[in-house]
């Protein structure tokens, strides 16, 4: 593809409520938002472990018009270990999404994340940094290490706002949190979040047995 046809593609590009969604639920995660030109436009890195290549791909096919690239890339590290991601265009669509998420480079919790959140978000933010807590227990985590304090208390609140789910803090060595569903809610956030993870076989374990559909 040429400059002018990369141009007219950039131009044709609009986000869709649920893209939207995915990507509010991957900067949340693992995903990585960087600019070049000061925030005037920013693009979206994801990257994960091969053995998690289904999830890569389904965020790929989700996300398809808005990657120059025909398929994920395959990336070898040092240690022999492949990873899988892509990069998409950098566009100002995604300006907002920098600026809530983004302060001076440093990740953080956006004030009206209860106004962005989706299920699809929930899920995919589970997808990128959740488990369940054991095999033996119906709760579940999502490994919130970039984020403070302050920061899950708004998460908090916005999961109790928008979808019942009540969560706990737990701290880990005193210096990092992370979310932790417990029971009472374990059953709501299931059924939340599992169309999501239905067709992608890397993330079964995390729910343990899939609820039905």
């Amino acid at each position: 593809m040429n400059t002018n046809e990369i141009c007219n593609q950039k131009k044709g590009l609009k986000l869709t409520d649920r893209q939207r969604a995915i990507i509010v639920g991957l900067v949340l995660g693992d995903g990585h938002l960087e600019t070049q030109n000061n925030g005037r436009t920013y693009r979206l890195k994801v990257e994960h472990a091969e053995p998690q290549g289904d999830y890569v791909r389904w965020l790929f096919d989700e996300l398809r018009e808005w990657i120059p690239a025909g398929e994920p890339y395959v990336k070898v590290r040092k240690n022999g270990e492949r990873n899988i991601g892509f990069n998409t265009y950098s566009h100002p669509s995604l300006r907002y999404y920098g600026q809530q998420f983004y302060e001076k480079k440093v990740k953080r919790m956006p004030k009206i994340i209860a106004k962005m959140i989706e299920p699809a978000s929930v899920a995919v933010w589970f997808m990128d940094d959740g488990s369940r807590k054991s095999a033996k227990h119906q709760t579940y985590n999502i490994h919130t290490l970039g984020y403070s304090e302050s920061d899950l208390k708004v998460a908090q609140e916005a999961l109790l706002k928008r979808f019942g789910i009540t969560t706990a803090l737990h701290s880990q060595k005193g210096k990092y949190w992370r979310l932790y569903i417990p029971r009472e809610s374990a059953s709501r956030f299931e059924q939340l979040v599992a169309p999501y993870l239905q067709p992608i076989l890397s993330m079964h374990h995390k729910l343990g047995t899939m609820p039905k559909k």
